[in-house]
């Protein structure tokens, strides 16, 4: 699209044929709606050369034309404009028609407002009293948010906020965190095919304050505010976005069940050795923020550290993450103590500092992994480090799988037992709950 409206250059794109709605969708909503597409089947991971060079060879399991045909006549025949960038109207009614408590659970359902589960109905009245919650007025833009890059942005304001946090079930006491995940611009509702969800962590006063749940089951469905904070920020994301819609907005291959509440949890700082999170990010102890990570997908999980073996122990659970999906330790405060007892690291950084030596495998290993030839490969080639020494490694040489900012240290439980996990997810930003009170 850019070759196209950037420089005029006729482009023809190639994809294959499981994303022929969303290319389409994109195109379209980018003003482009006569983009050349071409569509080759799925899969591409896997193949031999010979099975791919039959996909070109081949027809388009969309239109049932010769592939190559396809590209040339997109190369040289004359379209019928549309190869600027366009408007598009993003603007929504901000009332729907009044109806039967029934008929409009039913109209939120089909144009995909919910995440499917039954909301509270946001009426005005309801709405306004969300908008109790903070100072800031209805009309401000609290930010945007896009599924993926290659879509474009929406903007919210605080009053759209407000409605999905009604539909969640949240109260207006809990709504400065949600403005505050609402400010991050990062989607809960990503549309990588890889199925990602988002992970939200509270620290400072404003847990005591609203009653999240730090300790036993923190995790789990059994406190209102971290569940209806997290349902609410999924779905502001669904909305804010513009929409998240399987095979169309959405292309997660398997869904992620962590999206229901984007694993939203308060940290347990009273419980832990070490400095809360937030203070780690240059926030004061009195403070209040949520943190947000993106990429939630790989979960590893052991109870306790063993008392001879806990180094190689805790070595094989970094190893069989996926190096692509770098660390977050998620310890109760037993496995936290542990970690100070077994290896005295009375500083979260100095377990940090260990945790990115332990987390090693052999360079030919590391490179054969399908995300990091994807993602990581192309950055190497054009000399970005640490990842270009990593590729002038020796096959069998060890490196280290992720970056030591990449590394992560949460105390969340309530020590019923010392079991902690590690979660694969990328920490995105650190955003204020104080500013949107």
């Amino acid at each position: 699209m850019t070759l196209e409206a950037k420089y005029g250059v006729p482009t023809v794109a190639v994809h294959t044929d499981k994303f022929d709605k969303v290319v389409r969708s994109v195109a379209e909503v980018s003003g482009m709606p006569d983009l050349a597409q071409v569509f080759v089947p799925q899969p591409i991971m896997g193949k031999t050369p010979a099975q791919l060079r039959a996909y070109v060879d081949g027809t388009d399991p969309i239109s049932g034309r010769h592939v190559m045909q396809e590209v040339i006549d997109g190369l040289t025949r004359p379209r019928d404009g549309g190869r600027g960038a366009g408007e598009y109207d993003r603007s929504t009614p901000r009332l729907v028609e009044p109806d039967s408590e029934e008929n409009l659970h039913r109209l939120f359902l089909e144009r995909n407002w919910t995440d499917t589960l039954p909301i509270v109905l946001p009426t005005e009245e309801r709405v306004g009293a969300m908008l109790g919650g903070t100072r800031r007025k209805p009309d401000e833009i609290v930010g945007r948010m896009r599924s993926t890059h290659f879509r474009e942005y929406w903007q919210y304001t605080v009053e759209k906020v407000a409605v999905n946090a009604v539909m969640a079930g949240a109260r207006p006491e809990y709504f400065p965190v949600i403005l505050a995940l609402a400010a991050t611009g990062v989607t809960a509702r990503g549309s990588s095919s890889s199925a990602v969800a988002a992970m939200a962590v509270v620290n400072g006063p404003i847990r005591r304050e609203i009653g999240m749940n730090a300790g036993t089951g923190a995790m789990g469905p059994y406190n209102h505010a971290n569940a209806t904070i997290g349902r609410a920020y999924g779905l502001l994301s669904q909305n804010g976005q513009g929409g998240s819609v399987p095979g169309l907005s959405y292309m997660g291959n398997q869904g992620n069940n962590y999206a229901y509440n984007s694993v939203t949890f308060a940290e347990n700082e009273e419980r832990s050795p070490w400095e809360p999170f937030h203070v780690q990010h240059g926030l004061a102890l009195s403070d209040s923020a949520v943190s947000v990570f993106s990429g939630v997908r790989s979960t590893a999980f052991t109870l306790g550290l063993r008392e001879k073996h806990w180094r190689e122990h805790v070595g094989h659970l970094l190893r069989g993450m996926d190096p692509h999906g770098p660390p977050a330790l998620l310890l109760d405060p037993i496995a936290a103590r542990q970690f100070v007892d077994r290896g005295g690291f009375t500083k979260k950084d100095a377990l940090i500092d260990w945790l990115h030596d332990a987390a090693r495998m052999r360079a030919g290993e590391y490179w054969d992994y399908q995300l990091i030839q994807n993602y990581i490969y192309p950055r190497a080639t054009f000399g970005e480090e640490p990842w270009a020494s990593k590729l002038e490694a020796a096959a069998d040489e060890e490196i280290p799988m992720f970056r030591r900012e990449d590394i992560h240290v949460i105390v969340v439980g309530g020590e019923t037992n010392g079991y902690w996990r590690i979660m694969g997810c990328n920490y995105q930003t650190t955003e204020s709950v104080d500013a949107w009170r």
